[in-house]
C-alpha cells in the first residue's frame, strides 16, 4: 500500500474513543493501556507519514488523564505551541484522519479552532497558553460558567516573556486557572536561561529535604522550651522552606504550588487532577516527563527527533528510504551558518544570536566554533532583538538568526530599539514564504510587507546562495542602517560557490535575460520559477526579460525607469503577501509616473493559507510556473 493511503491499526481500547466521553466510559485500571495504545498509534503514525514528534509521546499520560477527568469542551485545555497535541487530537475524534496530518488539505499539525471544538485556541508560536487560559478564565466569570481552564505549557516555553506576563497577571487576579508545567529540558534545542537551572533545582532538591528533615527535627527538641519558642521556630521553618521549597517562584506571582510529580505515572496524574478540579484560584502543577517517552531513539537524542519529515522504522529508528548518498544542494540556513563562521573568522566583532532556534537556524556551527560570541537566548524573540541592539551599540556586528514568523513578535523592538537608534544589526530571516507542513502559524508571509514601513532598514533576499554569501559579508560591512535578509525553508540550487566574499551594490537589481514586451522582476529565491517559466515560453516562441531586483528597500528605481523604456508590462513575483510587499513597492513607484508600463503583482493573496508542501501552495495561490506562464501570456494578449 503507498505510504499516503496507509492508516494504522488502533489498540481495541483506542479503537473504541472517538470523544473524550468514550474515554470516561473506562475505568481507572485500564488508563495505562490507553497510554501504551496511543503512544504506539503515534509513534506507528509518524514512522511513516512523518510530523512532530518527541513533544506528544512525552505528554501522553498527561493528555490521557486531563481528557479523563476534565469535561472537554466545557472545560478549555490549551496546548501551549502545539507540538504536544497529538494524542489529544487522536482522542478527540480524528483518530481516523490523523494520517493526514500535516498534509494538504489534511488535519493541521496544531490545535486549530475551526478544525474541532475541542480545540480551545489556536496555537503555534509559543508561551500564549497562559494568556488565553486567563482570558477564557474570567470570560467564564463574566458568563456565569463553572467550566475549567487549563494550560499545559512546556519549560521551554516558560522562557517567553509573555508567559510570565500572564503567570503575573493571573496570580493578581486569582482567577481560577491551572496551569500544567510540562518540565522535560527540551523545547526544541536544550533549553537555557537561569529558569532551566531553577526548575532543575526544583526536581532534585535533596538540599530542601535534608533541610526539612532538620527543622522537623529541631522543632521536636524546641517543644520543652515553651510556646514562644515553639512559634518562633515555625516561623523559621515558614521563612526556610519559602525560600528553599519547590515552587516558590510560582508561589510568589501568586500560584497555589504542586509538585514535581511524575509525568508518565497515569494514575498519579488522575489523582492529582482530580483533587484540583476542587481547588479555586490560580494553580500550577509541574510534572516532570521525558520527551519522547516510549521510543528509545527520540529519548536519546530529542533535538533530532521532536520532528521527522522521513519514514523510519519504529523500532530502531532507522531511516527508510534514505536519501541517496553524495552531493546536494545545501539548504539556505546551512549556507548562512556555514558562512557566518567564514565571516567570524575574518572579523572579531562579528556575534550572533537566534531565540531557541539554534539547530533550525543552523547557528551551531556559530556556537561551536565562537561559544563565546554566539548566543541562545530562549523563546524570547523580543529580547533577542534588543539584546542583538545592545551588542550594536557596543560596535559589535550582530547577526540575529530568527524565522520570519517569529520575527513578528519582536516587531517593536525592531522600531524602537534598532531602526530609531540607527543600529546596524543584521537579520537573517529563516523561513520566508511559505514553509509547508507547519501552516499558517509558521509562514514567514509578512515580513517585507511590514519591514518596508520602517525607516533605517534594508531589506533584501538573494537569487541563491552565492548572493546569500556575498549580502552577508556586505551587511557585515555596514554601519549605517540595520539589514534583513529573507531566505526560504529548503534547498538552495547546488551551485558552485566562489571562494571568498563580493561587496554587493546596495539597492541595485541586475538583468538576468532580456526580452520583449513583458519584465517580470522577481524578488528572492522564487526567481527560480521566472527561470523554469522562461524556457518553456522560449518554446513558444516567447522571450521575457527576468530581472533579479534584490532589494525591496530601497528599491532600484534606475533599473525599473530602464525597463519603463524598454518593456510594455511588468510582473512582479515574490514569495511574501502582496499587500505592502515587493510589488506594492514597485507599484508606488510607478504611480508617480505619467505613462507607464501595466502591473501585475504575483505573491501570496490577503487570506490565511493553510498547510501543504511549499510546491502545494505555490500552485493553490497562482505562485508557480504554469501561473507566471498565463499571466506572461496574458499581458501579451491585452497588447
Amino acid at each position: 500500500m503507498d505510504n499516503n493511503e496507509y492508516i494504522p491499526k488502533p489498540g481495541p481500547l483506542l479503537a473504541t474513543i472517538n470523544s473524550p466521553e468514550d474515554l470516561k466510559k473506562l475505568g481507572p485500571d485500564q488508563l495505562q493501556d490507553v497510554c501504551d495504545e496511543l503512544r504506539d498509534y503515534i509513534i506507528d503514525t509518524v514512522s511513516v507519514h512523518g510530523g512532530h514528534f518527541g513533544a506528544s509521546l512525552g505528554v501522553v499520560e498527561l493528555t490521557t488523564a486531563l481528557h479523563y477527568v476534565y469535561d472537554s469542551p466545557h472545560d478549555k485545555i490549551i496546548w501551549d505551541v502545539g507540538h504536544q497535541a497529538y494524542g489529544h487530537k487522536i482522542l478527540t475524534g480524528r483518530r481516523d484522519r490523523f494520517h493526514t496530518n500535516r498534509k494538504y488539505k489534511g488535519v493541521s499539525g496544531f490545535p486549530k479552532r475551526s478544525e474541532s471544538e475541542h480545540d480551545a485556541f489556536g496555537v503555534g508560536h509559543s508561551s500564549t497558553s497562559i494568556s488565553a487560559a486567563l482570558g477564557m478564565a474570567v470570560a467564564n466569570d463574566l458568563n456565569g460558567s463553572d467550566g475549567k481552564v487549563i494550560a499545559v505549557i512546556g519549560d521551554g516555553a516558560m522562557t517567553g516573556g509573555q508567559a510570565f506576563e500572564g503567570l503575573n497577571n493571573a496570580g493578581a487576579m486569582k482567577k481560577d486557572v491551572l496551569v500544567v508545567l510540562n518540565d522535560n529540558n527540551m523545547s526544541i534545542d536544550p533549553n537555557v536561561g537561569a529558569l532551566k537551572e531553577y526548575l532543575a533545582d526544583v526536581t532534585s532538591s535533596r538540599t530542601f529535604n535534608k533541610m526539612r528533615d532538620e527543622i522537623y527535627d529541631m522543632l521536636g527538641h524546641f517543644k520543652k522550651a515553651g510556646d514562644k519558642m515553639r512559634k518562633v521556630a515555625s516561623r523559621l521553618e515558614s521563612a526556610i522552606t519559602a525560600a528553599l521549597t519547590p515552587g516558590s517562584l510560582f508561589r510568589s506571582l501568586g500560584f497555589k504550588y504542586y509538585g514535581p510529580i511524575d509525568g508518565h505515572d497515569v494514575n498519579s496524574l488522575r489523582k492529582t487532577l482530580e483533587d484540583l478540579k476542587t481547588v479555586k484560584g490560580p494553580k500550577l502543577l509541574h510534572i516532570v516527563t521525558v520527551k519522547g517517552k516510549g521510543f528509545a531513539p527520540a529519548e536519546r537524542e530529542q533535538t533530532k527527533w521532536h520532528a521527522q519529515s522521513s519514514p523510519f522504522d519504529k523500532i530502531t529508528g532507522d531511516a527508510l528510504n534514505p536519501k541517496p548518498t553524495g552531493s546536494s544542494a545545501p539548504k539556505y540556513q546551512d549556507v548562512f551558518g556555514n558562512t557566518l563562521v567564514e565571516l567570524a573568522d575574518a572579523d572579531d566583532n562579528i556575534v550572533s544570536m537566534t531565540p531557541a532556534m539554534p539547530s533550525g537556524s543552523s547557528l551551531l556551527p556559530m556556537m561551536n566554533a565562537y561559544p563565546d560570541r554566539a548566543f541562545d537566548v530562549g523563546i524570547a524573540e523580543q529580547h533577542a532583538v534588543t539584546f542583538a541592539a545592545g551588542l550594536a551599540a557596543q560596535g559589535k556586528k550582530a547577526f540575529c538568526a530568527i524565522y520570519s514568523t517569529f520575527l513578528q513578535r519582536g516587531f517593536d523592538q525592531l522600531v524602537h530599539d534598532v531602526a530609531i537608534q540607527k543600529l546596524p544589526v543584521v537579520f537573517c530571516i529563516d523561513r520566508a514564504g511559505v514553509v509547508g507542513a507547519d501552516g499558517p502559524t509558521h509562514h514567514g508571509a509578512y515580513d517585507t510587507s511590514y519591514m518596508r514601513s520602517i525607516p533605517n532598514l534594508i531589506i533584501s533576499s538573494p537569487l541563491n546562495e552565492q548572493d546569500l554569501r556575498d549580502m552577508m559579508f556586505t551587511a557585515s560591512k555596514f554601519d549605517d542602517a540595520a539589514w534583513a535578509i529573507r531566505y526560504p525553508r529548503g534547498k538552495a540550487t547546488g551551485m558552485q560557490v566562489r571562494d571568498g566574499f563580493e561587496l554587493i551594490e546596495i539597492g541595485k537589481g541586475v538583468c538576468l535575460q532580456e526580452g520583449e514586451d513583458v519584465a517580470v522582476l522577481s524578488f528572492g529565491p522564487i526567481g527560480k520559477y521566472v527561470t523554469e517559466a522562461s524556457s518553456e515560453l522560449e518554446t513558444d516562441g516567447i522571450q521575457i526579460g527576468h530581472f533579479d531586483m534584490r532589494y525591496a528597500k530601497p528599491l532600484d528605481t534606475e533599473l525599473i525607469d530602464e525597463i519603463c523604456t524598454k518593456y510594455d508590462h511588468i510582473i512582479t513575483i515574490e514569495d511574501g503577501a502582496v499587500l505592502g510587499g515587493f510589488g506594492s513597492a514597485v507599484a508606488e513607484y510607478l504611480a508617480e509616473k505619467a505613462s507607464r508600463p501595466t502591473l501585475k503583482i504575483m505573491g501570496l493573496p490577503d487570506r490565511i493559507i493553510e498547510h501543504g508542501t511549499q510546491e502545494e501552495l505555490h500552485a493553490e495561490v497562482g505562485l508557480d510556473v504554469p501561473a507566471l506562464i498565463k499571466n506572461v501570456k496574458e499581458a501579451l494578449v491585452r497588447a
